[in-house]
């Protein structure tokens, strides 16, 4: 008989993308799952049924990072739901992931366009993650999402690097100070993956999709079952004694 894991991961953005590859690998390891969605709660709703046919409890909620004016409202949700659907008043992981990208020179950067991604890359994980604390058990985990590109640089990305960078200082410093709470902290970088992020650029441009190939020691792009399973890992007893580690999912680009 299978001994049921009733741990529970809100992983944010968890509708499409590599979010809901997060999701996936996490129900895979026995673990419940609180999602968010922005405005496709078509895609988020598929996301839930496919956890249920893995035979993990799940429930999608509306959230939307870059106004965190909304949060208390939306762990007013989650608390209901937890109660209603888990029986339970926390939750023990909180992947944020939940992100937009934005390809812009530095010296054409707006602010509205600077603003924005501090909204929902920086401030928005920031004050969410302190609102998920009184809603979190002890000796869970937190796992934050950089990119590739905080290690190396591409023209285009310094406004998005650089609130990448911004959260992998964070992690660090939250690893620090939940330590007595024995919650742990880690961040993952994923290279170039091939998703719609970004317009699907990656995934649809064939020149870019070869070139970054070109220059990954394993001669290929990253696909969204890359980087799930790695985030599930880190929450699992696997990994409980990986701290405050920024874990780069890229097949080895520009070594």
């Amino acid at each position: 008989m299978e001994i049921r894991n009733n741990k529970i991961a809100l992983v944010t953005g968890g509708s499409r993308g590599l979010g809901k590859d997060m999701a996936l690998n996490l129900a895979k390891k026995g673990l419940d799952i609180v999602l968010t969605y922005n405005s496709k709660s078509e895609e988020a709703d598929t996301v839930v049924n496919e956890i249920e046919k893995l035979g993990q409890k799940a429930v999608a909620i509306q959230l939307n990072v870059a106004e965190v004016s909304s949060f208390d409202l939306f762990f007013q949700k989650v608390e209901i739901a937890l109660k209603d659907t888990f029986g339970t008043n926390k939750i023990d992981f909180l992947i944020n992931n939940a992100g937009v990208g934005l390809h812009e020179s530095f010296a054409t950067t707006t602010t509205v366009q600077f603003d924005d991604l501090v909204n929902i890359q920086f401030k928005g994980p920031f004050f969410l993650t302190q609102k998920a604390l009184g809603f979190m058990n002890d000796g869970g985990g937190i796992v934050n999402i950089s990119s590739g590109l905080t290690r190396f640089s591409f023209p285009g990305y310094a406004t998005y690097a650089s609130m990448k960078g911004a959260m992998e200082t964070l992690t660090k410093y939250q690893a620090k100070e939940l330590g007595a709470r024995k919650i742990r902290v880690n961040i993952v970088a994923p290279g170039a993956i091939e998703t719609d992020f970004g317009g699907g650029a990656v995934r649809d441009n064939e020149q870019l999709n070869q070139q970054i190939a070109s220059i990954t020691a394993l001669g290929r792009v990253g696909l969204p079952d890359d980087i799930g399973s790695v985030v599930a890992f880190l929450c699992t007893d696997d990994a409980k004694w990986v701290n405050g580690q920024r874990i780069e999912v890229s097949g080895g680009m520009n070594l």
